[in-house]
């Protein structure tokens, strides 16, 4: 099933009673999982008939359970198992026997970010219920769905608002969202957003932001992170506090670096780098880029940099350009 199929089936409010919600947008995930919660139970009738489960810590049997349980004061009941992706393959075995006999009264749905096609649980659900994919905008759907998010919002764009409010968000569904609430509300009686609105009151989290500057080096783009280096010093921004966030960035890396050298489970990376885990596949794929030896050196040319940003004599400009040819040009490498 097709996410349109998926919103044509709430429509009709014909939805089967197993539902499997999945991919890399969580943002179309959570909205339609909303959408599915607002359509099949009432809110009063919540309490009874709505339970919510999490793959990490949730066993199969107590979801059967809860879903083999008739409704009470509500035709249906739903049962929400998020984060299915951590659930063990054992654990989805014990399903197989309610996929092949669902209690009609029940909607069971999952979510996850990825599946395992190959496991029988996928491919008897797929047989059964419906599995729904929601895939990654590509950067020029990006306008489109800004437009109608702003439409569903009650307000519009100018052309050159509009580009320029893709250009500052990014392609981050959620921090969109967010940043419309955010515009819609400063707008106040006002419809139509110009690009002095868009400037005032959009966070410039795409482009120009130390973060940027710091997975550009991590990709070793030398011309992005150059590029990204002269905007921000040309904007204000700090010598030293570029430097710290780089430095931060490499540190971040050597950790991965080790982690995966020990063979660390990836569901344990996270926590003991200190990062989000949404940021983890990026890391570890930056971490690849650099050899083992080569993490002194760079430590010594941050440490050197450090040194001339802090002398009466240095160029900041010179000294930061110089840092950046020398971390993703790879002379560290061997």
């Amino acid at each position: 099933m097709t996410p349109g199929e998926l919103k044509k089936r709430l429509r009709e409010r014909n939805l089967p009673a197993l539902l499997f919600l999945y991919g890399e947008e969580s943002f179309f995930i959570e909205r339609a999982l909303r959408e599915i919660v607002d359509q099949t139970v009432p809110v009063e009738a919540r309490d009874f008939n709505l339970q919510v489960f999490h793959g990490k810590d949730c066993r199969a049997v107590s979801v059967l359970d809860t879903a083999r349980t008739l409704p009470a004061f509500s035709p249906v009941r739903l049962v929400v198992v998020r984060d299915a992706q951590n659930l063990p393959a054992t654990e989805l075995d014990q399903f197989l026997s309610y996929l092949n006999d669902p209690v009609p009264e029940t909607l069971l749905v999952f979510t996850a970010d990825k599946i395992d096609g190959r496991r029988k649980f996928y491919q008897v659900f797929k047989t059964v219920g419906a599995l729904v994919e929601f895939k990654k905008l590509y950067d020029n759907q990006i306008p489109t769905f800004v437009k109608e998010q702003a439409g569903d919002a009650g307000i519009s764009f100018t052309e050159d608002a509009l580009a320029l409010f893709c250009k500052r968000v990014g392609s981050h569904l959620q921090e969109i969202h967010g940043e419309l609430c955010k515009l819609r509300n400063y707008l106040g009686e006002r419809r139509v957003a110009e690009p002095a609105d868009i400037l005032a009151v959009v966070t410039d989290s795409r482009v120009d932001s130390v973060f940027e500057l710091s997975d550009a080096l991590g990709r070793k783009d030398v011309a992005e992170a150059i590029r990204l280096l002269r905007r921000l010093l040309a904007e204000g921004v700090a010598p030293l506090l570029i430097l710290a966030m780089i430095t931060r960035h490499f540190r971040q890396l050597w950790k991965a670096h080790e982690l995966l050298r020990q063979r660390v489970p990836e569901k344990d990376m996270a926590r003991r780098i200190g990062i989000n885990p949404y940021f983890l596949s990026g890391l570890l794929v930056q971490a690849h880029h650099f050899p083992t030896d080569g993490f002194r050196g760079i430590f010594e040319s941050l440490l050197d940099a450090d040194l001339a940003l802090k002398s009466s004599g240095s160029s900041p400009d010179a000294v930061l350009e110089s840092l950046l040819l020398r971390l993703a040009g790879g002379q560290h490498d061997r």
